[in-house]
């Protein structure tokens, strides 16, 4: 406890290690707070492409802070929501004499303030019959009070998509979402995404006329104006709030690289050791398995795994390890021990007939440990920034929402080109600043364990 409390007061000599702290800490409350709030059947349920939970949600909008930065004539429009199960009914008359059939006559309202066009308009049916569908006729009124018919059929979809409407399309002789928010001076056949001014304001008006035919039948109609912007972090082209994926990409980041990074330093820590007491022919050995290991290229072969297999997560941490045991570290380890070797407290050690493995693991590894400390932490971002490499590549598990998935679907998606700038600067973000705590922290501390960096 004592040499904690002193190792967290030489830190406090180095501001940049308190900002490295501080980051840290808040990756690692953020991906404890994730994995509770979030379970990982839930985050893989949210991130599948067949999920429903985004069906609300716009396609490629923007993080809606970036409103902050725009006039008020500018601001983009966030998604509109309204339902009839939220307003009371204008009217509801029994068909036929047997009164069981139902007329139902219901308006729902929304203020359409904005300057900017919506990016999509749909509309979901939550119906409830046996065998007789119920009817539906939606009646979209302008602020100016033009009425234009948008749907009279009956129902036997959930969802049913306004603004890629072919028939609606037809009638009103342009895209409806144009038409449905034209002005009243424009010419509806000459309107196109060229030549359309900006959309009217004012307050809105869906008439739905349902009809069922049965005792317990029902109908609900939701109306939904798509926003430009949405949630915290925007959507990708699946309507997935990017968030989840922004959210669960931090424990599986840390976790990836604290474990590639204590596992593989320690095992080489081990072997070096191990070589170096034994000599002879065991060193040779791992010297030449070292070199061996050198000249293979990393990430060509986890490339190659992830064509031929459809690794895990836990897969790819395995071989990981396993190809950094023998990396370059192992020779700089081996020096350090050459020379823990001839100290005389090892020859004191054998004296008393200490044997070779307890000298090891008693003796030698202690003196060297603290070398590790800074290893651990200066090793994490690379092996960070490998996993995002192998995400963004599509060779990494396809199952996690992590921060190279979003860089993958970004980059496959043409974000860039499409001036989606915070799709890939938020993921990108997330790295930077992760591997940015990580080697700050990790030159402090090899400046304190290190004794010829302390005069740096």
């Amino acid at each position: 406890m004592r040499r904690l409390k002193s190792l967290f007061m030489t830190l406090g000599k180095y501001p940049t290690s308190i900002i490295a702290l501080v980051i840290i800490m808040v990756l690692l409350t953020v991906s404890i707070v994730t994995v509770i709030t979030i379970p990982y059947s839930e985050a893989r349920r949210l991130w599948s492409t067949s999920s429903q939970a985004w069906e609300d949600y716009p396609k490629r909008a923007e993080p809606v802070w970036t409103n902050w930065f725009r006039g008020g004539g500018s601001k983009l429009p966030p998604t509109i929501i309204r339902s009839t199960k939220d307003v009371e009914p204008l009217s509801v008359e029994s068909l036929g004499s047997a009164g069981v059939a139902k007329e139902t006559i219901t308006e729902i309202v929304f203020d359409f303030p904005y300057r900017v066009h919506p990016s999509e308009l749909g509309l979901t049916f939550d119906a409830v019959f046996e065998t007789s569908a119920p009817f539906a006729r939606i009646t979209w009124i302008t602020p100016d009070g033009r009425e234009y018919q948008v749907y009279d059929s009956a129902i036997y979809k959930r969802r049913h998509s306004l603004s890629s409407d072919q028939p609606l399309q037809r009638a009103l002789g342009t895209f409806p979402l144009l038409g449905l928010f034209s002005s009243p001076d424009e010419t509806l056949r000459e309107l196109s995404y060229e030549t359309a001014t900006t959309p009217q304001q004012g307050t809105y008006t869906l008439r739905v006329l349902a009809r069922t035919f049965e005792a317990e039948s029902t109908l609900d109609v939701k109306l939904i104006v798509y926003g430009r912007v949405s949630g915290i972090a925007g959507t990708d082209h699946m309507r997935r709030g990017l968030i989840i994926g922004l959210l669960w990409g931090t424990p599986i980041a840390l976790m990836f690289g604290l474990l590639a990074a204590v596992g593989s330093t320690m095992v080489t820590f081990i072997i070096a050791a191990i070589g170096v007491w034994f000599g002879g022919w065991v060193d040779s050995v791992i010297q030449r398995i070292t070199e061996v290991n050198l000249m293979l290229p990393l990430l060509p072969i986890l490339v190659m795994l992830g064509i031929f297999y459809t690794p895990n997560i836990i897969t790819i941490l395995g071989v990981v390890i396993l190809l950094n045991i023998f990396s370059t570290a192992i020779k700089t380890y081996r020096a350090l021990f050459m020379q823990v070797k001839n100290s005389p407290y090892i020859e004191a050690a054998r004296a008393y007939g200490a044997g070779g493995f307890r000298i090891i693991f008693r003796y030698m590894i202690p003196k060297v440990a603290p070398i590790l400390i800074p290893a651990f932490v200066t090793l994490t971002p690379g092996y960070v920034f490998l996993e995002a490499a192998l995400a963004f590549l599509g060779v990494g598990d396809i199952s996690l929402p992590t921060w190279g998935k979003i860089l993958n679907n970004a980059n496959t998606e043409g974000a860039l080109f499409q001036g989606q700038f915070y799709w890939v600067l938020e993921p990108a973000f997330m790295l930077l600043i992760t591997g940015l705590a990580f080697a700050m922290l990790g030159f402090a501390l090899d400046r304190i364990f290190n004794p010829r960096l302390r005069g740096i």
